[in-house]
């Protein structure tokens, strides 16, 4: 039995609810931080509740990073590295699911075992609103380990796993899916997930081959479909095509869901689920330029990071900290040195010798876990733009050591030092300080007349900031991809598609007639097979002209 009354409480069994009464129950939550491996842990979690006022945020639904269900049922080291929900030898509510501050909070499993799915997912439900069934992921390493969305063509399996929840867990079960090749397929799937048990649907609209490179536009009409053509008490979620704090909206508008979630939105832009603060009410972390447009310092995001891993990961306050600059304040700080712990003789190098993983996790336990294991990804994710500009502040970000908060805050020195910096040299300048630095594809939209829907111009243009403003990384489109060499076709796609050009005599006759007009030739046979294979697959895959954002 627990000792700590908050425990207690945490752990106490409540009724069983289902599919909107279970919505209802946890605030009907309209935005949603995507689960996503190793980056959606408590300190992100509670940084991206950060940015909203207090009475909103419990209505920021989270979700934990994807687990392997066998290996959290399994492994007691796995599960200490990535789920605390209760201090070290004690009963006492720690970090994860904590009522308090972490809810309401929904804790995914990637899995192909419907008994260690049950078996994992008994260990969290004490400290969770549901458990979530990923369904989605389409890296190689779920089509080695068969889970996530390689299991759509085993709809059976599919039913068993959710339905084994549903009929054994004392929480409510939800699933997270990717769209099919038809809005009638992915209709079925998503009604096979209903009828097994599933609480919440969430759809992501790409499919399973939009990634990397072909990650392409989500296709919110396929999930205006889903709206349309599910039971109205559906619960569902939508996902993709998020990039900056208006595409929210625009998202819930287009397809009818009752939530939107967000991953590599959020991923660059923690603050991106609260509206931007009215001109002239802005506070000093967030800068607003002379055109109007604004958004979140680096430096006001970078410190409430901090701050969050002092204050409830490693339980002391956060340092005595100035507060952010904002021109006209004194800038004598601004010659202070900075030094990198280790790196006081000033040579540059590093001269603490290294230790290994184990090591660090034998002298202090807290430092190898998740939340400070995903502190450099995060941090580069967020400084992305700004480490383009500033590579010492990249270099020593890539040296950081797991854990070394110290180093972290010198780090963050440097950034604050250098937005300072930026801010002047922009007020000097009077806005031209950063004009060299906008994006050549987005420069040439403003003035391109008809926008191109297979170019990503707009959304660079409407997305980009200085250096020193968090905001999303813009992939190029499918076509844009392949025009600059990053897209190949494979072997299978040219030789299918050089077979169903061969023979085909309208080829020969406008070649024929080019020829007789003294045209240029028409262009190879193989070339003209693999535009075509290539129109044929981006057009399916971005698929939903209504949309200029290219990720998310």
């Amino acid at each position: 039995m627990a000792s700590d009354p908050a425990a207690a409480a945490a752990t106490a069994k409540k009724p069983k609810l289902h599919g909107r009464a279970f919505y209802e129950s946890i605030g009907s939550p309209k935005y949603i931080v995507a689960p996503m491996v190793d980056q959606s842990e408590f300190a992100w979690r509670m940084l991206s509740r950060s940015f909203l006022p207090d009475s909103e945020k419990s209505r920021l639904l989270a979700y934990s990073p994807m687990f392997h269900a066998r290996l959290f049922g399994e492994d007691q080291k796995y599960r200490d590295r990535h789920f605390q929900p209760t201090k070290p030898d004690s009963d006492a509510l720690f970090l994860d699911g904590n009522p308090a501050i972490d809810r309401p909070f929904f804790v995914q499993f990637c899995a192909n075992d419907p008994q260690a799915l049950l078996t994992a997912a008994k260990l969290v439900a004490p400290y969770c609103d549901a458990v979530d069934l990923n369904l989605g992921c389409p890296q190689g390493i779920a089509k080695k380990g068969h889970y996530g969305s390689f299991l759509q063509e085993d709809q059976e399996l599919i039913h068993r796993l959710i339905k084994t929840l549903h009929e054994n867990l004392d929480i409510p079960v939800t699933a997270k899916i990717r769209i099919l090749d038809t809005k009638e397929a992915t209709l079925k799937y998503a009604q096979n997930v209903l009828s097994a048990g599933a609480s919440i649907l969430t759809v992501h609209g790409r499919r399973r081959e939009q990634k990397g490179h072909l990650t392409g536009l989500a296709d919110w009409q396929i999930i205006r479909y889903l709206r349309d053509s599910l039971p109205p008490e559906t619960v569902l979620f939508a996902n993709g095509n998020i990039l900056q704090h208006e595409d929210l909206e625009n998202c819930l508008a287009a397809t009818g869901a009752d939530g939107v979630m967000s991953a590599e939105g959020n991923l660059s832009n923690p603050g991106i689920f609260a509206a931007p603060p009215p001109p002239g009410q802005e506070p000093r972390g967030y800068w607003r330029g002379k055109d109007g447009r604004g958004g979140w310092r680096v430096d006001e995001v970078f410190r409430r990071y901090l701050d969050i891993m002092h204050q409830y990961v490693l339980g002391v306050p956060p340092p005595p900290r100035r507060p952010l600059f904002v021109p006209g304040d004194d800038t004598a700080w601004l010659v202070e040195p900075i030094t990198l712990p280790g790196h006081e003789d000033g040579d540059g190098a590093d001269a603490r010798p290294k230790k290994r993983r184990s090591d660090v996790a034998k002298d202090n336990p807290v430092l190898i876990a998740a939340n400070f294991i995903g502190m450099q990804p995060h941090l580069f994710h967020l400084l992305r733009h700004f480490v383009s500009r500033h590579h010492d502040v990249r270099g020593a970000l890539a040296k950081a050591r797991l854990g070394d908060i110290d180093t972290y805050e010198a780090i963050y020195r440097m950034v604050e030092k250098k937005v300072a910096e930026g801010l002047l040299e922009y007020e000097r300048t009077g806005g031209k300080s950063v004009e060299a630095d906008v994006p050549a594809a987005a420069a040439a939209g403003e003035e391109g007349g008809q926008e191109d829907r297979e170019s990503s111009a707009r959304a660079l243009r409407e997305c980009w900031r200085p250096w020193w403003v968090v905001q999303p990384i813009i992939r190029p489109l499918p076509k844009e991809a392949m025009a600059k060499g990053a897209v190949q076709m494979s072997k299978k796609e040219r030789k299918r598609m050089a077979a169903e050009m061969e023979g085909k005599e309208e080829n020969g006759a406008k070649k024929s007639k080019e020829e007789d007009r003294g045209d240029e030739p028409a262009a190879p046979a193989v070339v003209v097979a693999e535009t075509a294979v290539a129109t044929e697959s981006f057009e399916k895959t971005t698929s939903y002209p209504s949309s200029a954002l290219v990720s998310g």
